[in-house]
């Protein structure tokens, strides 16, 4: 097949002869600040798992468990994950639309700076305890309303732009991009609606109480998952993958499939974190029927990334890039395997309120969203920048360390959890519990030392990436594929 065929099958048909046509000033910001906050979001996450294992290093209440953990979550989830999505949509759909960005390039890096601002601002409150404690939905009142006004400019970029393509056809990555923007929109502005305790106060309270607050928060909650960090990272699968396999999508009627029964199917699911609470039960059991049913496309989805390397298999032995987005692709279809999963009733029983969750979430975390966005990092910073990558044996070390810090975290996890989820279920022949809650606390230490060092493994190998990146930016600009390198290895294909 040839290299042009190769670009039109991700939707692409860039030549060499308009290599700098693209508003590509902001998306080189956003990609810069994906590497930061991934070390920033990543770091803060070992610390709070140190914090589990060591309670002493709660020493300060500015930096207490409770305090720093929406740093860490919201600094992967918004900072990392957030600005890998917007660094890839905007580079996607201005490739696949053969068109520039919509509106002025000073616009797009003043969406840059305002995002953040808003993400630092909220970070630094959570610190100082302005929080609304809703899981993925600190940001107090204030900061709500910046992010909606900042998401409607994204939308109208990515909108605008698709309007004024030159390519008839609108890529699959494209529809889940947009997918993800206005569910997040609608997701964001029903979960947030609150009133200030006065114009001056951080502080407000949410007009849902009791277990229509619990619905909506969950309702938003896992959506963000579904929507934030599957439907949108999946577009940067339907467009990388195919793009540094050299390959067409396996089954671009597959890939339709996929995203029409993914956004019917996962808007249901939110209801199976609320088991065995005071929400109806039908309500209960109609996240269990969605969550189970979203099997079958998220392993569709799975299988058309996976198949993608038919004929092209060899490649993971040689090039790590591609390694990083087939082993997201595994992930992700392991991790969209066990939600469902964890899901049922019976199973949820003994899972819920246990490691085991934290375990299951990480899997998706790490496996899934940080691996698929670390292979589209390195495939964009080489072109972005029009170098040659300092190292791919670096990446190789990356991939490795992180790989490793992985199976460390969520086996420590799972083990943990199950066994949690044992011993609180246990009972003697009186009927009393057999164990204290201090006792399964005392349990957990080893498994939290373990997922301690796993972090910090996973840690090192983003340190990785920001040495080997910052050798690649900062080194000798390249017209051409080097005569030494794949053109994957180098960042250039004959395409671009």
């Amino acid at each position: 097949m040839s290299a042009q065929a190769v670009a039109q099958s991700a939707g692409s048909t860039e030549t060499a002869a308009r290599p700098l046509t693209y508003a590509d000033d902001a998306i080189r910001l956003f990609t810069i600040a994906t590497v930061l906050w991934a070390f920033v979001g990543m770091a803060a996450g070992v610390f709070i798992a140190a914090q589990l294992a060591f309670p002493w290093l709660n020493f300060h209440e500015w930096v207490n468990f409770g305090r720093f953990r929406p740093v860490h979550t919201s600094g992967v989830i918004l900072g990392f994950g957030g600005n890998a999505l917007l660094a890839t949509s905007y580079y996607v759909v201005q490739r696949t639309c053969q068109t520039r960005l919509f509106g002025p390039n000073w616009f797009h890096i003043l969406q840059f700076w305002l995002f953040q601002v808003v993400l630092l601002s909220a970070a630094g409150s959570y610190v100082l305890g302005f929080t609304q404690s809703k899981e993925y939905a600190e940001p107090e009142w204030i900061f709500d309303i910046l992010i909606t006004v900042w998401w409607v400019s994204y939308l109208v970029v990515y909108v605008g732009t698709l309007v004024k393509r030159k390519e008839p056809h609108i890529y699959v990555a494209n529809w889940f991009f947009l997918a993800y923007i206005v569910a997040v929109a609608m997701l964001h502005t029903v979960n947030n609606i609150s009133i200030p305790i006065s114009w001056l106060s951080l502080h407000s309270y949410s007009v849902y109480s009791g277990v229509q607050s619990a619905m909506i928060q969950w309702w938003y909650g896992h959506n963000m998952v579904g929507f934030f960090l599957t439907a949108g990272f999946i577009g940067i699968m339907y467009y990388f993958v195919p793009k540094q396999a050299e390959r067409p999508i396996y089954s671009y009627r597959l890939s339709i499939v996929h995203f029409w029964a993914l956004i019917f199917l996962y808007i249901w699911a939110g209801p199976h974190h609320l088991h065995y609470t005071a929400l109806p039960d039908w309500a209960q059991t109609l996240g269990v029927v969605f969550s189970v049913m979203l099997w079958m496309p998220s392993w569709g989805g799975m299988v058309n990334g996976i198949m993608t390397l038919s004929g092209a298999w060899h490649k993971l032995r040689t090039d790590p890039i591609m390694r990083f987005l087939v082993v997201a692709v595994a992930f992700y279809g392991m991790s969209t395997f066990e939600g469902p999963l964890m899901s049922i009733k019976e199973v949820n029983a003994l899972s819920h309120y246990t490691d085991w969750t934290v375990g299951h979430v990480h899997s998706g975390a790490l496996g899934w969203v940080a691996f698929v966005a670390f292979g589209a990092i390195y495939y964009l910073v080489p072109r972005l920048w029009r170098r040659t990558m300092h190292s791919v044996a670096l990446i190789e070390v990356h991939f490795w360390l992180a790989s490793i810090g992985i199976l460390l975290y969520i086996t420590a996890m799972w083990v943990s959890g199950i066994t949690q989820g044992l011993m609180w279920r246990t009972y003697d022949e009186n009927g009393f519990l057999l164990y204290t809650f201090s006792d399964t606390v005392a349990m957990l230490h080893p498994y939290y030392v373990t997922r301690f060092l796993g972090g910090v493994l996973y840690l090192a190998g983003v340190v990785v990436m920001m040495y080997n990146l910052f050798r690649t930016v900062t080194g000798p600009i390249v017209a051409r594929t080097s005569p030494t390198m794949s053109a994957p290895q180098a960042g250039l294909t004959p395409a671009e």
